[in-house]
């Protein structure tokens, strides 16, 4: 059996899927989201199982995969909506750190371009609160870095599910024909 080009294809999206999950992985950690982080790992070992199953012709685990991606294509919707404030969720809740941890996202100071500006201080008298006195300007906010996983991993995982569809009906008519 050769390499068809629906197998090889899936196999060269769930390796971008792996490097994506690990990438999205990091700022999860970074961000004290634990929530993402459980499902991260998660997607990571369906994913590994995915690849499993079109490297070795087994569509059991390619099923799997492809029922994984409607979850976590799901899962992508629901967090981007989160940090976009729509349908009644808002990022400033504790949803996505399950509300054990007191720490802010270290995206929020730390994100691409951000700086604190001073602003001049005859103008503020409370010295005693310093998010009066400084304002953080970024060049991306953290929410539409998230937002800009949840698209990339949207955009990786939508051609996984067309393909392995077609690797899973692929795989059937060969297992038929050979019975």
């Amino acid at each position: 059996m050769g390499c068809c080009s629906g197998r090889c294809m899936l196999i060269l999206l769930c390796s971008v899927q792996l490097i994506t999950a690990v990438e999205r992985q990091v700022f999860d950690f970074l961000g004290y989201q634990w929530a993402p982080i459980m499902v991260n790992f998660l997607h990571i070992i369906v994913v590994i199982l995915g690849l499993f199953g079109a490297v070795q012709y087994q569509s059991r685990y390619v099923v799997v995969y492809l029922l994984w991606m409607f979850v976590w294509i799901c899962w992508n919707v629901f967090v981007g909506c989160l940090y976009l404030d729509l349908g009644g969720l808002s990022k400033d809740s504790h949803v996505l750190s399950l509300g054990v941890s007191s720490h802010s996202s270290w995206w929020k100071n730390h994100g691409p371009g951000c700086q604190s500006q001073s602003l001049p201080s005859d103008s503020w008298q409370d010295h005693q609160n310093p998010s009066l006195t400084t304002v953080l300007s970024c060049w991306l906010q953290y929410q539409y870095i998230e937002v800009l996983h949840c698209t990339m991993q949207l955009l990786v995982s939508l051609p996984g599910v067309v393909y392995s569809c077609y690797v899973v009906s692929t795989f059937s008519e060969e297992e038929s024909y050979y019975k």
